[in-house]
């Protein structure tokens, strides 16, 4: 067995007097596609919140390949190649398709200020190398046609395959997947399970991902986390959640 990439233990998040999560153990493994699911309250959200830094823990640990980064910045765990999207869609909406992703790069164009005054060579190098990846990704994704549009006047289907474009142009280890699949339609969603597993094979990243899709949840996931009020029910593969009582009992309770 793989040695765990992401690992969270007892992790605990508090608003108040609200334990919004209680008790979270899991782990990623590398190449590995890691599901949460649950009712609408369970505390995916804020799992995913304090594991992509946009909440400091109450309790417990998180650690990215045996680095402790439990409470860093959401910008200093991105850095660590832990990148996510978000369930409403967080793009430069008055940027252009292509500029989306070369604003994405930044942190990868080594190049200052000055170079860019003067317009160096290394500068006119490190930019063309951004283009070029950005000319690659939007071929990958389908979305060479649209590489001049404004992202805000994409179909939403569209927004989301740049989305995840904009997360691997990165080049990250884990990509955090939040409810990828809402507001596309049923061939979109075969689009997108076919594109999960690709990125997984092709570029040997982990996945975690928050669904409510079941049908997209049971077709890519290796193994599920199943938590209802703040808490872990189990753990297991597809099959093994799909039989489970409890997990059963959580679902059909739910109204």
């Amino acid at each position: 067995m793989s040695a765990a990439l992401l690992k969270l233990s007892g992790l605990q998040m508090r608003f108040g007097g609200l334990l919004a999560v209680d008790g979270v153990d899991f782990d990623v493994r590398p190449h590995e596609v890691f599901a949460i699911i649950g009712p609408n309250g369970a505390g995916k959200t804020t799992v995913f919140n304090c594991v992509g830094g946009f909440y400091r823990p109450t309790g417990g640990s998180i650690t990215l390949d045996g680095d402790n980064i439990t409470g860093l910045p959401s910008h200093s765990v991105a850095r660590r190649g832990l990148v996510r999207t978000f369930q409403n869609i967080r793009l430069f909406r008055q940027l252009t398709v292509v500029e989306n992703l070369l604003v994405a790069q930044h942190m990868r164009v080594h190049s200052g200020f000055l170079q860019g005054l003067f317009s160096t060579s290394a500068f006119r190098r490190a930019e063309r190398a951004a283009l070029e990846r950005a000319k690659a990704w939007l071929d990958r994704l389908g979305l060479t046609a649209v590489a001049n549009r404004e992202a805000g006047t994409l179909s939403y289907g569209h927004q989301r395959r740049l989305e995840i474009a904009r997360c691997m142009i990165t080049e990250p280890r884990l990509l955090m997947l939040d409810e990828p699949a809402a507001g596309l339609n049923p061939q979109e969603k075969v689009e997108l399970q076919q594109l999960v597993d690709n990125l997984r094979h092709e570029f040997g990243i982990s996945v975690l991902l928050i669904e409510h899709d079941m049908s997209l949840v049971m077709g890519v996931s290796d193994r599920i986390l199943v938590m209802e009020h703040g808490k872990p029910i189990m753990t297991g593969k597809p099959d093994e959640v799909r039989r489970d009582p409890r997990v059963i009992k959580a679902y059909l309770g739910e109204e």
